[in-house]
C-alpha cells in the first residue's frame, strides 16, 4: 500500500490519487469526469461519516466544482466559495486529498476555506454572503494591475437573500468589472429558504433559454437594412418580458449583469460549455445553476436539512452513529422553555435567521406558527424587525448563534438598546463550538455586549439556570441577552415553572478560606470540580462564586468576597479582552479594592482559536478543570 493510500484513510480512489495538481483536471475526458465525480462523492461521504461535517452542500456541487476546474486555472484565476459549506471537493482537488481524513479534527484540515491552509483558498469564509464583495475587490485589483485573471464567486440561493450580497451585486454592476457570479440554486440553504426573493429565484424552465447567444443574434438583426434596429429592439423587449415571467434573469439584468441560465448543475458538459463562453465576456456575468443538495447520496437528498451539518453516521444507511448520553442540549432546553412561556403569554414572538432547527425554535414554529418568523440569512434585519415588534408591545425572542450576532452589532446598539426596547437576544453556541473552528466560535459576545447601555446579559451554569434566565429575560422590561454553550448540560432537573432570578445577583456555590474562583456560564461546574479536587489533593480551601450576570455585575457580592480573599482566579469562555474578567477587574479598580490582591485571569487569549473538540480546546487554553486547578495552586503558592 502506498503512503498516499495509508494517509487518506477514506477509501481507494485511483483517479483522485493521480491528481497532484488541479490543472490536470483540464485534460480529463467525459468518462474520467464522471469517474472523478463518483470518487469525490464516495470520499466525502466516507470521511464525513466518521467525523461529521457539511455533507449535503458539498455533494450538491461536485459536477460544478469539476467544471470550474476544467475551465479556469486557479493558479492565476480566483475563486471564492460563499460560506464554504460546499468546498470539500475543492479542498480534495487542490492538494489535500491525502490529508482529507483529518477534516475538522484538531491540527487537521479546516471545514472551511482558509487562506493560510492553501494557496487555492483565495479568501477565508465561514459566514454567508461575502463572496460577491470579495470577488469584486479581486476584480478591481486585477484591473489596476493590468492582469487578465478571471474572478469567480460561487454563492447559494440562501446566501443571495442577504443584504451584503445585493450590495456587492449593485456595486459590481455599476462598475461593470469583468467577474463571474455562480448562483448555486438548490432551493435550500440550511433550512428551507424564506421570503419573496427565494420564491423568485426558484422559478425554473424545463428548457433553459440559451441567453448567451443573445448578443450575436441581436447583432445579426441589426445588420438588416432599415428595419434592423427596430427588430433588435422588439426582440430585446420580447426576451425581457419572457425572462421576467419565467426566470429571475430580469432582476440581475437590471443590476447590469449578463444573466445565463438556469443550467443543470449536475451536467458537467453543459456547465463546461457555459463557462467557456463566460470567459470570453468582459462584463459582470451571473450563471444560474440548478443543483440538488445531497446529490448522489439518497439519505442526504431525502433529508438535506439534517445532512447540511451532520455528526458521525453510518454511510450505508445514513443513520446517526450511536453514542452514549441522552441528556438534552442547551438548545433543546431553550426551545422548550420558550414554548412553555409562550403558551401563557401571547405577546412572545420567536425570530431566527435561517436556523429554526439549529436554534431550537422549530418546536415554536410547529406550536405557534403565527408567532414564528424566520427572516432568512438576515441577522441585521432580524434585530431591527424585533425592535419594531417591541414598539407595539410584543416580546420578541431573537435566537441566533453567537458568532452570527456579530453581524448585527449596530442594530443591537442603535435600534434596540438606545431605544430601551423589550427585545430578548438568545445567543446559542456561546463560547468554543468545536470542529467549525475560528469562524464559528462564539467567544466575543461578552466583550461586545457588556458595554452597551440598558442591556442586561446572563450566562447559565446548567440547564435549570438557563430555563430561569429565559424566563427572567422575557419578564425584564428592556433589552436582555442570554448566552449559552453548544452541547448538553449536566442533567440538572428543570423547575416545572422556571422561577425568576434577581437581576444582578450571583450565588456563592462553595465557601472557602484560602482563595476565590469567580466565573459564570459553562465554566461554573468545572470550577466546582477543580476546587473540590484541590481540597482533596492539597488541603487548600477555595470558594467558588457563580456571577450569573455579566451585566449588571453582582458588584456588592464580588466586593464583599474580594475583601475576604486576596488570591482570586477569574475564568470565562470568552475573549479576555473586554470580557467578564475585565469587568471584574474594572469593578475592583474603580472601587479601590484591588490593592494587595494576586489575580489570575483565564479565558480566550488575543488570537483566533482553530478547530478541535470543545474538550481539546478548553484543555489547550487552560480553562478546563485541570487548568483552573493549576492556576489556583500557582496563585496560592505565590509569595
Amino acid at each position: 500500500m502506498s503512503s498516499s493510500e495509508k494517509s487518506c484513510k477514506c477509501g481507494d480512489y485511483p483517479l483522485l490519487k493521480s491528481i497532484k495538481n488541479p490543472v490536470q483536471i483540464q485534460a480529463l475526458g467525459k468518462e474520467e469526469q464522471l469517474q472523478l465525480a463518483d470518487e469525490l462523492r464516495q470520499c466525502i461521504i466516507n470521511t464525513v461519516s466518521k467525523g461529521g461535517g457539511h455533507l449535503a452542500p458539498s455533494l450538491g456541487v461536485i459536477e460544478l466544482t469539476i467544471a470550474l476546474f476544467k475551465c479556469f486555472d486557479f493558479d492565476t484565476d480566483r475563486i471564492v466559495w460563499d460560506v464554504g459549506h460546499q468546498a470539500y471537493a475543492h479542498k480534495i482537488l487542490t492538494g489535500r486529498y491525502e490529508n482529507f481524513h483529518t477534516l475538522r479534527h484538531k491540527d487537521g484540515i479546516s471545514g472551511f476555506p482558509r487562506m493560510a491552509e492553501s494557496p487555492y483558498d483565495h479568501f477565508g469564509v465561514g459566514h454567508s454572503s461575502t463572496s460577491i464583495s470579495a470577488v469584486l475587490g479581486m476584480a478591481v485589483a486585477n484591473d489596476l494591475d493590468g492582469g487578465d485573471r478571471n474572478c469567480v464567486a460561487v454563492i447559494g440561493d440562501g446566501s443571495m437573500t442577504a443584504g451584503e450580497a445585493f450590495e456587492g451585486l449593485n456595486q459590481a454592476g455599476g462598475m461593470k468589472r469583468k467577474m463571474v457570479v455562480v448562483l448555486n440554486d438548490n432551493e435550500m440553504s440550511i433550512s428551507a429558504n424564506v421570503g419573496a426573493l427565494s420564491s423568485f429565484l426558484s422559478r425554473k424552465l424545463s428548457h433553459p433559454v440559451l441567453t448567451r447567444f443573445k448578443k450575436d443574434f441581436e447583432g445579426l438583426l441589426k445588420q438588416i437594412p432599415k428595419i434592423g434596429d427596430d427588430l433588435a429592439m422588439y426582440a430585446k423587449r420580447g426576451e425581457d418580458s419572457f425572462k421576467s415571467f419565467f426566470t429571475p434573469g430580469m432582476l440581475f439584468e437590471a443590476l447590469d449583469f449578463t444573466y445565463l441560465g438556469p443550467i443543470d448543475g449536475h451536467n458537467t458538459e453543459a456547465l463546461i460549455d457555459v463557462f467557456e463562453q463566460v470567459k470570453k465576456l468582459e462584463t459582470p456575468v451571473l450563471v444560474h445553476v440548478l443543483t440538488t443538495k445531497g446529490k448522489g447520496y439518497a439519505p442526504a437528498e431525502d433529508n438535506p436539512t439534517y445532512f447540511h451539518g451532520v455528526g458521525s453516521f453510518e454511510p450505508e444507511t445514513g443513520m446517526a452513529a450511536k453514542f452514549k448520553g441522552g441528556l438534552p442540549s442547551y438548545t433543546e432546553v431553550f426551545g422548550k422553555t420558550l414554548c412553555k412561556l409562550a403558551a401563557k403569554d401571547d405577546k412572545i414572538v420567536a425570530i431566527t435567521a435561517a436556523m429554526p432547527e439549529g436554534t431550537g425554535t422549530d418546536c415554536f414554529r410547529e406550536t405557534f406558527p403565527d408567532r414564528f418568523v424566520d427572516v432568512g440569512i438576515c441577522e441585521q434585519h432580524a434585530v431591527t424587525f424585533a425592535a419594531g415588534l417591541a414598539t407595539m408591545g410584543y416580546k420578541p425572542a431573537v435566537a441566533i448563534y453567537s458568532t452570527f450576532y456579530q453581524r448585527a452589532y449596530d442594530q443591537i446598539v442603535h435600534d434596540v438598546c438606545l431605544q430601551n426596547l423589550n427585545v430578548n437576544f438568545f445567543l446559542d453556541r456561546g463560547g468554543l463550538v468545536g470542529a467549525d473552528g475560528a469562524t464559528h466560535h462564539g467567544v466575543f459576545d461578552m466583550s461586545f455586549l457588556r458595554h452597551i447601555p440598558n442591556l442586561i446579559c446572563m450566562a447559565p451554569k446548567d440547564e435549570s439556570e438557563l430555563a430561569r434566565m429565559v424566563a427572567t429575560a422575557i419578564d425584564f422590561d428592556g433589552p436582555a441577552a442570554v448566552r449559552y454553550p453548544r452541547g448538553v448540560g449536566i442533567g440538572a432537573i428543570l423547575e416545572k415553572d422556571p422561577s425568576l432570578l434577581e437581576i444582578g445577583e450571583g450565588e456563592l456555590l462553595r465557601d472557602g478560606f484560602d482563595g476565590l474562583l469567580i466565573t459564570l456560564g459553562s465554566r461554573v461546574w468545572p470550577a466546582v470540580e477543580a476546587v473540590e479536587e484541590l481540597d482533596d489533593e492539597s488541603g487548600k480551601s477555595v470558594a467558588v462564586f457563580n456571577a450569573r450576570f455579566l451585566k449588571p455585575l453582582p458588584e456588592k457580592q464580588i466586593l464583599e468576597l474580594a475583601a475576604r480573599f486576596k488570591r482570586i482566579v477569574i475564568v470565562e469562555e470568552n475573549a479576555k479582552a473586554g470580557g467578564f474578567s475585565s469587568a471584574v477587574i474594572e469593578l475592583l479598580v474603580d472601587s479601590n479594592a484591588i490593592d494587595g490582591h494576586h489575580i489570575k485571569r483565564l479565558g480566550i487569549p488575543d488570537r483566533f482559536i482553530e478547530h478541535g473538540t470543545q474538550k481539546e480546546l478548553r484543555e489547550e487554553l487552560g480553562i478546563d478543570k485541570n487548568g483552573m486547578k493549576k492556576a489556583m495552586l500557582e496563585l496560592l503558592n505565590k509569595d
